[in-house]
């Protein structure tokens, strides 16, 4: 399903539960961001109405429109204000914990969905839907997992402006520091090239997802109520 969604066969019903994933997966992802904030001290997310799971006041209208059209996207991001985190962490950590937190939701999102679904699946809850609701309910299950694990794995690459160069940087010496920001300019640039012109960056990508997605299989398959 989210083959024939990449190819362009899409449906309307595959656009419309790939939109409604990606709202959710994304509002998961910059909520996370603010409460980090909010915890260390910096209440700006709070005080602006970001800490909201409602989707609406995080979509970017253009982001939303890239992932549709370029499988490549993002929402409006967090404000995030480090002078105001508490002084038991320097602004640096502060920062890399408030990025790393983003990721970290959709890891867990990702989890939680798999585990509700094996739930589902052992009590046999779902085998009383009709062969077209049980379709919709795998293209939802199958796209809200890839896109949490997308999201977490995407959003970790250390290329500015991405998570995960937020936390790369608390790690590196100032002068090295100020180098590795000004690449931020070209960040989406590089990134875009990458996906789609280095096949190898694709394969890497997908294979970390389909690795974790298989682990968090496994840790489900030795639950002792599932199976």
């Amino acid at each position: 399903m989210l083959i024939d969604f990449f190819a362009g066969n899409a449906t309307i019903l595959d656009v419309f539960v790939w939109t409604f994933c990606f709202l959710l997966c994304i509002t998961v992802h910059e909520v996370a961001h603010g409460f980090a904030a909010y915890k260390l001290g910096d209440a700006t997310a709070k005080n602006m109405g970001r800490l909201t799971l409602n989707p609406i006041p995080h979509i970017d209208i253009i982001g939303l429109l890239a992932i549709l059209i370029l499988r490549f996207g993002w929402a409006k991001p967090v404000p995030v204000d480090p002078r105001n985190f508490t002084r038991k962490v320097t602004m640096r950590t502060g920062m890399a914990i408030t990025a790393f937190a983003g990721p970290l939701s959709n890891l867990l999102f990702a989890f939680v969905v798999m585990l509700i679904h094996a739930i589902l699946w052992e009590t046999g809850i779902l085998f009383g839907l009709s062969n077209a609701m049980l379709n919709t309910y795998i293209m939802l299950y199958e796209t809200l997992v890839w896109l949490n694990i997308m999201l977490a794995v995407f959003n970790l690459i250390p290329i500015p402006p991405l998570d995960g160069s937020k936390i790369l940087a608390s790690w590196l010496p100032n002068r090295v520091l100020f180098k590795y920001m000004q690449i931020e300019r070209f960040g989406f640039i590089i990134l875009l090239l990458a996906l789609n012109f280095i096949p190898l960056f694709r394969m890497f990508l997908s294979s970390i997802i389909s690795s974790i997605w298989q682990f968090y299989a496994w840790i489900i398959g030795l639950l002792p109520f599932i199976g």
